[in-house]
């Protein structure tokens, strides 16, 4: 393998690859859409090629030969784990930085892989899988093992067709959308049932092999941090993980990858019992992912090995270098996954272009990134925007460099979850590693996700200092109540502060602001429609402008759009009568499905939706009129 190396991917993963790579001294080929023209990762790689989709294999080869590329890497998401991809780039000839074709299909097929993981001794959960499980064989399941159950896809994973039952009435309706929601991201509605464990903890297994039969794994990975399934936080050890356990996992992990002839970088997931689970506890089979993951830097962090590198050494036929007995893991790291998304507003996708963009530093700290100034955030990808990770000699200081780091992380113009994880590390719970796959989703509402109050009153001191004192920003801040910058302080509503601005060192995009004699770091862009303004991960956009509407004329009462996105499913049509509650329109953005209920029982109207449309936020989707007799 001379490269160059194409990598398959966009964003934060394409770079990383990059980097690697160009470090030993291969060069790179990106691709990219029409979505991601001026991207990051175009920018990193030598060379750049146009595909009309990632998902585009056929296309995505063809732009290997035009760049004169002899390697494919495929990153993770998108053709990372799909066979007929692999086997198609090593067809043409090309090297294929992965695993061979036949464990992909095998391992992605959850139903033979839980059959592989039994005939390997791996410890697997109690469950059905047929090639079309009825809802009668779901009852008998459930009729044998009791509730909960959880329906799965049987191709893919990150949540997507994944419904947990609790009773025998939520079958039905959970079996429906399981199905529906699998054919939408895998097209394959095929599932299986197994028993649901309740608050388990996510642990996963860092296997490598080469085509030698050598083979090893580099301890675990807790990802037990999660909302609506996808991760949030991982950490390297688990703490509930001794050097025993971890024996077992890993011996487990690696029959498994030499079960299915493995070769390259692969984790084998597992799931652990909750509360009881102490070292030395039960774990069970989950999946095992055929690629390199988002969360592996917590593993190179606490084992000093590059897994791009080693991918790359591998797929040139390499031998490995590593002994297990020489894999021993040292401190603890800890990764957020950065989202565009907005905490403040149930997590609704977040879009914007981003205006200023800083990355921390420190010991420990090191950013994963695929954004810079000027970015344009859409809804076409996954929301991750970057990975902020820490490593310290011990679990509470890489907590500590991560929560600073992400009060230093600085993204102005598009809203995040940075405060967030940072709320959520510092909670008891999570800083003594008592967690479980639902412990976010238990206390998401007891979680202060509102901005501090300080960002309105230093909005308006940042849109004084830096535009005219006389601009729109006097009349949105308007919304807070009376709004005024005079002699030294700043009035919002019945609240005065005592108030003073000055440049910050750093560069223009930030202001040192006191308030009440408390002075802080911000930073700020002004543009013509919004003041953004941000601080230790908080995040505010105050418009300027009103918000562009599609559809001027759309019904009164019509429901909006509160993402924007794409049309997946609609349920009615006009004329429909409907209840309240019913779902009207199924929404897309950033991996994210919505529904839009009935506010009300009604008859629908001014409904101009098809499956595939695109929406802005804000746009009238349908209305849902008043019956005449109770309109009168």
């Amino acid at each position: 393998m001379k490269g160059p190396i194409l990598i398959a991917n966009r964003g934060e993963i394409a770079v990383r690859i990059i980097r690697t790579a160009r470090a030993l001294g291969f060069a790179t080929v990106a691709v990219f859409t029409a979505a991601d023209r001026g991207a990051v990762h175009i920018d990193a790689a030598d060379l750049a090629v146009e595909v009309p989709s990632y998902l585009d294999g056929e296309a995505i080869v063809a732009a290997a030969r035009r760049a004169g590329a002899d390697a494919v890497h495929p990153g993770y998401g998108f053709l990372s784990e799909n066979a007929v991809f692999a086997a198609a780039v090593t067809d043409a000839g090309l090297t294929w930085i992965g695993p061979p074709a036949a464990a992909i299909e095998l391992m992605g097929d959850k139903a033979r892989a839980k059959g592989l993981a039994r005939e390997a001794g791996v410890p697997v959960v109690p469950g059905r899988e047929a090639e079309d499980l009825t809802e009668d064989e779901l009852r008998g399941f459930c009729a044998e093992h009791g509730f909960p159950a959880v329906i799965k896809a049987v191709a893919g994973g990150g949540g997507k067709g994944m419904r947990v039952v609790r009773s025998e009435a939520e079958i039905g309706p959970a079996l429906g959308a399981a199905r529906r929601e699998a054919a939408n991201a895998f097209g394959d509605d095929r599932v299986l049932i197994e028993r649901y464990l309740e608050r388990p903890r996510h642990i996963e297994v860092q296997v490598l092999a080469d085509t030698h039969g050598t083979i090893v794994h580099l301890g675990e990975r807790e990802c037990s941090l999660q909302r609506r399934h996808q991760k949030v936080i991982e950490e390297a050890p688990s703490p509930v993980v001794d050097a025993e356990m971890r024996a077992r996992m890993g011996e487990a992990a690696v029959a498994l990858a030499r079960a299915c002839d493995y070769t390259n970088a692969g984790t084998v997931e597992f799931i652990v019992g909750g509360r009881e689970s102490s070292p030395g506890g039960d774990f069970f089979f989950l999946e095992m992912n055929t690629r390199l993951q988002v969360e592996h830097p917590v593993t190179e962090l606490v084992y000093g090995v590059d897994l791009v590198a080693q991918q790359l050494h591998v797929a040139a036929g390499g031998a490995l270098a590593l002994a297990q007995e020489d894999l021993i893991p040292q401190g603890h790291a800890i990764e957020a996954r950065l989202y565009a998304e907005d905490p403040s507003h149930g997590f609704l996708p977040a879009t914007g272009t981003v205006r200023v963009y800083a990355e921390p530093s420190g010991p420990g700290v090191r950013t994963d990134s695929g954004i810079r100034a000027g970015s344009e955030v859409g809804t076409s990808f996954d929301p991750m925007l970057a990975k902020v990770i820490a490593h310290g000699p011990d679990r509470l200081t890489a907590i500590r460099r991560l929560d600073r780091a992400l009060a230093d992380l600085a993204v102005v113009g598009v809203a995040t979850n940075a405060a967030f994880s940072r709320t959520l590390l510092a909670r008891g719970d999570v800083r003594t590693g008592d967690q479980d796959t639902g412990l976010l989703e238990r206390v998401l509402a007891d979680l202060d996700t509102a901005p501090p109050e300080d960002l309105v009153p230093a909005a308006m001191l940042a849109a004084a200092g830096t535009a005219d004192p006389a601009g729109p920003w006097r009349r949105a801040l308007a919304q807070y109540g009376e709004a005024r910058v005079d002699h030294g302080t700043v009035r919002v509503g019945d609240r005065t502060w005592s108030a003073g601005l000055r440049a910050d060192p750093t560069g223009p995009d930030h202001v040192r602001i006191t308030l009440d004699g408390v002075e802080r770091r911000y930073a700020v862009a002004v543009g013509d429609r919004a003041v953004w303004i941000a601080r230790d991960g908080h995040h505010l956009e105050v418009p300027t402008a009103p918000t562009p509407r599609a559809e001027a004329g759309a019904l009164s009462g019509s429901l909006e759009a509160p993402m924007p996105g794409t049309v997946l499913v609609v349920h009615v049509e006009n004329g429909d009568t409907v209840a309240q509650g019913d779902v009207l329109v199924v929404l897309e953005s950033m991996k994210m499905e919505l529904s839009i209920t009935a506010p009300g029982p009604g008859v629908v109207a001014g409904l101009e939706l098809a499956p595939g449309d695109r929406v802005a936020l804000g746009q009238a989707l349908v209305a849902v009129l008043p019956h005449k007799e109770d309109a009168s």
